[in-house]
């Protein structure tokens, strides 16, 4: 792998984007919010956060959306991104707010002018400013260019505006759905610009789409030492989006804490039901912060050979159901019990890391 690339440093909220700082996590909340939601907004970030992520976007359409993000912010769970499109003055309500980074993305903002202020007003307060530019969204000028070298372009002028306005917190994103284009993009952006990136296939589809498209274009670009935040897009969850992403950073070594899950499919010679086993406690693995690998496997052939490596496993022979640390069997108890004597041993390795 190569060195990561050193960048110039973004402060967003409480965390650092850039330089040598950890590549963070980030996800968009699905839906449009209000006020008598926020509690359980509040109560949703706090699960978010033990998946895994750094920071939180939220779409931007009403002053009210500006001022709720804001007493978001303020509860200081992860830090809050403002996704403005179309409507400026929206931005400078969000600034105004407290928010943490305001997204905007030149081929729906509109005119400079508007730019302008909504740079002199991020320059004032602070507040970190990402330029998001999509390969199917581009300022009109440059749509005749196409969508790499239209965003390349559109890069070079809003940067010459945040230089222009002394911005000093700015990530910048280039994204397409092809994710050759979205690596390739982001590629000859970094050979000249050493602004933090936030990398990412937009609209990269479904579950197992999205995986192999985000996987093929983010693995390529951190293999290259590209990418200082990420975002993995796919039609489903929200923490589905983290999950992903970090698993992308532990495969690559970049991150590592967090659980490592070896579990293997039905066969015929299978004594443990490893498909249910996890559809019940995956999520539950995911957040946990201990960097252990946990084995869930459906007989003692797979479990105490093949996961030997395993922190702490779980399987099956017959009627009975044996949970293994490094491929010594430490309890051997049934299925009724099997559940509650794993998270038992879990706990417990878990205290100890």
């Amino acid at each position: 792998m190569t060195e990561r690339r050193r960048t110039r440093t973004a402060a967003v909220g409480g965390i650092l984007i850039g330089g040598d700082h950890p590549i963070t996590v980030q996800t968009m909340w699905p839906e449009q919010i209000d006020s008598s939601r926020k509690d359980s907004v509040l109560r949703h970030l706090k699960l978010l956060k033990e998946y895994g992520c750094d920071l939180i976007r939220f779409t931007v359409q009403t002053p009210e959306d500006c001022r709720l993000l804001g007493e978001i912010s303020a509860a200081g769970i992860m830090p809050v991104v403002a996704d403005v499109h179309y409507n400026h003055t929206l931005a400078l309500e969000a600034i105004k707010s407290g928010v943490d980074k305001i997204r905007i993305n030149p081929g729906t903002i509109g005119v400079l002018w508007k730019t302008r202020e909504i740079f002199r007003s991020a320059a004032d307060s602070g507040t970190a400013v990402r330029l998001g530019l999509n390969g199917g969204s581009l300022p009109k000028h440059y749509a005749g260019l196409g969508a790499e070298a239209g965003m390349l372009a559109a890069a070079e002028e809003y940067l010459e505006l945040c230089e222009q306005h002394q911005l000093k917190h700015v990530v910048v994103s280039l994204k397409a759905s092809d994710p050759e284009v979205t690596y390739r993009v982001n590629k000859r952006f970094s050979e000249s610009w050493d602004y933090p990136l936030h990398i990412g296939v937009t609209e990269a589809g479904p579950l197992i789409p999205s995986i192999v498209k985000s996987t093929y274009a983010l693995t390529k670009l951190l293999e290259a030492g590209i990418g200082d935040t990420l975002r993995v897009s796919i039609s489903d969850t929200m923490e589905r989006e983290v999950i992903t992403a970090r698993e992308i950073l532990r495969m690559l070594g970049l991150v590592s804490k967090g659980v490592s899950i070896v579990s293997c499919p039905k066969c015929g010679r299978a004594a443990f039901n490893t498909h249910r086993f996890m559809e019940r406690w995956e999520d539950r693995l995911h957040r946990i912060d201990a960097p252990l690998t946990i084995a869930c496997m459906g007989c003692p052939v797979n479990g105490l050979e093949e996961a030997k490596h395993a922190d702490l496993g779980i399987t099956g022979a017959g009627r009975k159901v044996f949970i293994f640390r490094h491929g010594e069997i430490i309890r051997e108890t049934d299925e009724h019990e099997a559940e509650d004597a794993f998270f038992e041993e879990l706990d417990k390795l878990c205290r100890r890391n």
